[in-house]
């Protein structure tokens, strides 16, 4: 799991656009053991994999995540039909 979807997820429940009924950082504690998830560093070299991933729009939040499944050989889970009509990185419709 990429740090982003941290940072977006925890943006969202900021501006009340998502609701999570305790601590942001308790909830993900148990969804990231419960899905045995593991993290996804964001590095140098995540970064330079950006520029070798298309996306159909300008969100550079998108683009690291999308760039951390490219870099770590991982399948990139989402429901945002504009990542999924990206290319250079694994996708799988949720």
């Amino acid at each position: 799991m990429s740090p982003i979807s941290t940072w977006e997820t925890m943006l969202l429940v900021d501006r009340g656009h998502i609701r999570i009924d305790s601590a942001l950082e308790a909830w993900f504690a148990e969804i990231i053991t419960a899905l045995a998830l593991h993290e996804a560093p964001l590095t140098h070299e995540v970064v330079f994999a950006a520029r070798e991933i298309t996306i159909p729009h300008n969100d550079p939040a998108d683009r690291l995540i999308a760039a951390t499944a490219r870099y770590y050989g991982l399948r990139l889970v989402t429901a945002d039909e504009r990542l999924l009509n990206g290319s250079g990185f694994l996708t799988l419709s949720a």
